[in-house]
C-alpha cells in the first residue's frame, strides 16, 4: 500500500532488552512498532513479504506469512528464540473479501500453528481494530464489553484473528493480548485512508502552483484518532505487563472528532493554497448525524498504565511533514 512519508524514530528510554519478532513491520503501523520497540532498547527482526528499505539497526527475514505455510515461521522462532512477536501484519479496508481473510483470519491461524509447534511462549501482541466492535449510539463510547457485532468484511475478518488468538490463550497455547486499535494517524498514513488522500492531493495540486481541488466523499463522520506514536507505546507496555495476557484493550485518543476538524486541519497545517469538494454532497451536513464512534480508554490506562498523549494537531503534523519531505 502506497503511503505518504515515512515513520520517524519516537523518543524513549532504552529499557527493553531481548529480540522482538514484528510481523508486517513494512507497513505504516509496523514502522512505527518497529521504531519504538528500537528506541525502546529491543533487537527488532522485521517479517514482511517485501524488502522494503529499514533501518540499518533492524534485522530483516522476507516470508509469505500467507501462502508459506507455518513451517518457516515455526523455524524462525525456534532459531531466534524472541520474547516477543507483534503482529501488525493484515489487510486494511480491501475490496478483496477474500484477501482479507487470508490476510486478517489464516495469517493468524499460521501464526498461532508455528508458535504451538515452536514450543516457545514469546508474548504475542495482536494489533486488531475497534472495527470489530458493533457501531454504538452518539455518545455511547467503545468498552472492551461492547457488543462484538461488526458491520464490513474487515471487521469480520480482524475478529476472527482476534477470537483465534484468546481462544489460543485459553488453551495454554500462547501468551498473548489483543490491543484493538483506532484510526490511526502519523507519519507514513498511508495513501488509501482519507487524511493520506487529502496529503496526496494537496501535493499533486502544487505541482502547477495553482490552488489544489481536494476531492473528498462527504465529510459527515465522527471518529476517534489515534497518533501512532501512542500506539507504538502501547505495544511496548503490552510487551511488558504479566497481567496483560488473555486481554483485549482498546487503544484511542479516548476523545471523538468529526472528520471534516480533522481534514481542516490538514489544510491548515499544509498552508497549500486548496478548495475543498465533498463529491455528491447536498447541502450541510446534517446536524443530528449518527455516524459517530469514541472509545474508552480506561482499561489500558488501569492494565498497561498506559495513556494517549499526542494531540490531532501532533498527529497530522506528523502526517503533513513526512507527506512535504519527500516533493
Amino acid at each position: 500500500m502506497t503511503q505518504v512519508g515515512v515513520p520517524g524514530r519516537p523518543d524513549g528510554p532504552d529499557t527493553g532488552s531481548g529480540r522482538v519478532v514484528v510481523l508486517g513491520a513494512t507497513g505504516f503501523v509496523g514502522g512505527h512498532v518497529g521504531a519504538a520497540l528500537d528506541a525502546a532498547g529491543y533487537e527488532v527482526l522485521a517479517v514482511a513479504r517485501r524488502p522494503l528499505k529499514t533501518p540499518a539497526s533492524w534485522r530483516f527475514r522476507p516470508m509469505d506469512l500467507v501462502h508459506g505455510g507455518p513451517e518457516a515461521l515455526t523455524s524462525l522462532i525456534e532459531t531466534e528464540r524472541p520474547v516477543a512477536i507483534v503482529n501488525a501484519a493484515g489487510e486494511v479496508w480491501s475490496p478483496d473479501a477474500e484477501g482479507m481473510r487470508r490476510n486478517n483470519e489464516l495469517l493468524v491461524d499460521r501464526l498461532l500453528a508455528a508458535v504451538a509447534a515452536s514450543g516457545a511462549r514469546p508474548r504475542l501482541v495482536q494489533l486488531g481494530s475497534v472495527h470489530e466492535y458493533a457501531p454504538q449510539p452518539r455518545g455511547v463510547l467503545l468498552t472492551e464489553s461492547s457488543p462484538e457485532e461488526p458491520v464490513s468484511d474487515y471487521g469480520r475478518t480482524k475478529l476472527r484473528g482476534s477470537r483465534a488468538v484468546l481462544r489460543a490463550v485459553r488453551a495454554g497455547e500462547a501468551d498473548a493480548v489483543v490491543l484493538r486499535l483506532s484510526n490511526v494517524i502519523g507519519a507514513g498514513t498511508p495513501t488509501a485512508s482519507l487524511l493520506g488522500q487529502v496529503a496526496a492531493q494537496l501535493l499533486a495540486g502544487s505541482e502547477d502552483g495553482a490552488p489544489a481541488q481536494v476531492r473528498v466523499a462527504p465529510l459527515r463522520s465522527s471518529r476517534d484518532f489515534v497518533d501512532a506514536r501512542d500506539v507504538s507505546r502501547a505495544v511496548v507496555a503490552a510487551l511488558r505487563v504479566p497481567g496483560a495476557s488473555g486481554r483485549v484493550l482498546n487503544i484511542a485518543s479516548g476523545v471523538s472528532q468529526h472528520v471534516r476538524d480533522m481534514v481542516d486541519l490538514l489544510l491548515a497545517i499544509s498552508g497549500r493554497p486548496a478548495t475543498l469538494v465533498e463529491r455528491g454532497a447536498a447541502g450541510l451536513r446534517p446536524a443530528g448525524d449518527d455516524d459517530w464512534m469514541g472509545v474508552d480508554v480506561s482499561a489500558a490506562r488501569g492494565v498497561l498504565g498506559w495513556e494517549p498523549v499526542r494531540t490531532p494537531r501532533d498527529m497530522v503534523g506528523d502526517l503533513w511533514r513526512a507527506a512535504a519531505g519527500r516533493e
